[in-house]
């Protein structure tokens, strides 16, 4: 069984728990994005057809809530703050900076799926305006010049991740750098 087919299983079993009870759609379609990373057509279809719905409802579902993606995302989601805090202090120029260097608008993701571009409401750390969060990492107190270098490091984690986990054995922390006992 491939892993497609295991995260209509898992769905599956999900929806015969809860596909009932009053709210199961939402719990449903969160556990779908969690198992496929967003809500395609067939996923919505198949929820769709196991809960006697039809599909306009559970697309108009998925479109309606900001929590559900009905496009692949990419590796890195990154979502520009437009709260007022942010959007006085420069957002929009970082938002379009973003624009031109991903070659995405708001919504999109890049070719390599490496980066999705967004925009949200307030964060709720205006005291950092402007600012932007990479998945659940935030970086605030921002300006267009930095995020050529934002964007750099994390295309070098993509790098890194292909790192030896042998080479990494080698390394040792930064405190006390005398050499281990010999065992015995």
């Amino acid at each position: 069984m491939n892993m497609e087919e295991r995260n209509y299983l898992v769905l599956g079993k999900l929806i015969e728990r809860y596909g009932e009870r009053p709210g199961g759609l939402i719990r449903v379609l969160q556990k779908a994005q969690e198992l496929f990373g967003y809500l395609s057509r067939d996923v919505q279809t198949y929820v769709a057809e196991k809960m006697c719905l039809p599909v306009g409802h559970v697309h108009g579902v998925a479109t309606f809530y900001s929590q559900f993606v009905t496009a692949p995302q990419g590796k890195y989601i990154i979502s520009v703050c437009m709260g007022t805090a942010c959007y006085v202090k420069n957002a929009p120029a970082i938002l379009g900076r973003f624009r031109e260097m991903l070659r995405v608008e708001p919504d999109e993701t890049t070719g390599d799926r490496l980066f999705t571009l967004r925009t949200t409401r307030c964060i709720g750390a205006c005291s950092m305006a402007p600012l932007l969060t990479v998945n659940r990492n935030v970086h605030g107190h921002l300006d267009v010049g930095d995020l050529e270098s934002l964007l750099d490091r994390y295309r070098g984690q993509e790098k890194d991740e292909g790192v030896d986990e042998v080479d990494q054995e080698h390394e040792r922390p930064a405190g006390d750098q005398r050499p281990a006992p010999p065992p015995g």
